[in-house]
């Protein structure tokens, strides 16, 4: 592969944010996924009362996977700045599993693959930082995107099953 491969890399092989100005904005999608395994003992007793010593657990996630999506560009360095048009975390639970899931539209001229990625990770972090006082052993799985829409590449979607 040649630099010219990769749309973050000048052909002399330095990094660049791509140059989206003369692109037609269309309306753009991208949904992620992140799994949790909190245990049996966390997950029993938030599938019960939803919150721990901290909290409400995924509202808080809720919460902090919109504020990270709105935030990416900050976060990721060649991410352009997006006007975003939706942002939704929805979680739910598989036995011990707990599946986030981000939903991010916009109208532009870029994608919002890295604000749904993005959103999903802070989400399952901040299950993670809120929880971890009881059980170390959380583990977070499986971030990855689903499905992405408009654009020159059109549309794609991950193959089915889960890789948790």
């Amino acid at each position: 592969m040649s630099t010219t491969d990769f749309a973050h890399l000048s052909e002399s092989g330095q990094a660049r944010m791509v140059d989206v100005g003369e692109k037609t904005p269309t309306n753009r999608t991208a949904r992620a996924e992140a799994y949790i395994d909190l245990g049996r003992q966390i997950a029993e007793q938030l599938r019960a009362t939803g919150a721990i010593a901290k909290g409400n657990v995924v509202d808080t996630a809720r919460i902090a996977g919109i504020m990270a999506a709105k935030q990416t560009s900050s976060l990721v360095p060649m991410c352009h700045p997006l006007l975003l048009d939706h942002i939704s975390i929805d979680a739910e639970w598989e036995g011990d599993l707990l599946r986030i899931e981000s939903c991010v539209r916009c109208t532009g001229t870029t994608g919002v693959e890295m604000e749904a990625l993005t959103a999903v990770s802070v989400a399952a972090l901040t299950v993670y930082d809120m929880c971890k006082s009881a059980g170390k052993g959380i583990e977070i799985r499986s971030v990855r995107l689903l499905e992405k829409t408009g654009g020159k590449s059109g549309s794609w979607q991950a193959e089915s099953g889960r890789n948790n």
